[in-house]
């Protein structure tokens, strides 16, 4: 009968409360691990990083085509006087003089509600003659002449401006 005793006793494995501790222990580290990557704003510092890169490129573009052309200015950005925070689109400043000579592509927002038809790896619509587009970024002309552009949809609260 001793024996009998001993070996139940004896059993191997976890009680019911054993476990839930486990559980519950598991899932407070899970949850401060989702807090702590937050992965949200890490997608938004990459688009933002990207705006910022475009941001300067086309300022990049613009010098590099002055340069170039005996201080002269592109067509687009020369033709009267550019009002505070004109957009970088077909319409209003259209830069596809600088394409593909001084920049690669037409830097265009990550944001695919303000690429309209064209998204993020789409070819160049400098190449396309009737298409219309808007990169998203917007550019200004100081009253020294020198040029700011800006990126007005950046997240999480970051403000993107480039002055040259």
């Amino acid at each position: 009968m001793i024996t009998q005793k001993l070996k139940q006793s004896n059993q191997n494995g976890f009680t019911l409360i054993e476990l839930l501790v486990v559980i519950g222990i598991l899932a407070i580290l899970l949850a401060i691990t989702l807090i702590a990557i937050n992965p949200n704003k890490h997608f938004q510092d990459t688009r933002n990083a990207k705006r910022s890169s475009d941001v300067a490129a086309l300022l990049d573009g613009i010098y590099e085509y002055q340069s170039a052309n005996s201080g002269t200015l592109p067509l687009s950005v020369r033709a009267g006087t550019i009002p505070a925070a004109s957009k970088v689109a077909s319409t209003d400043i259209n830069l596809c003089d600088v394409v593909p000579t001084y920049l690669a592509d037409l830097p265009m927002d990550p944001d695919s509600t303000v690429t309209g038809s064209f998204s993020t790896g789409a070819s160049t619509p400098c190449n396309v003659a009737t298409t219309s587009y808007d990169t998203g970024y917007e550019i200004a002309k100081t009253a020294n002449g020198r040029f700011t552009l800006s990126a007005p949809s950046a997240e999480g609260g970051s403000t993107i401006n480039v002055t040259r």
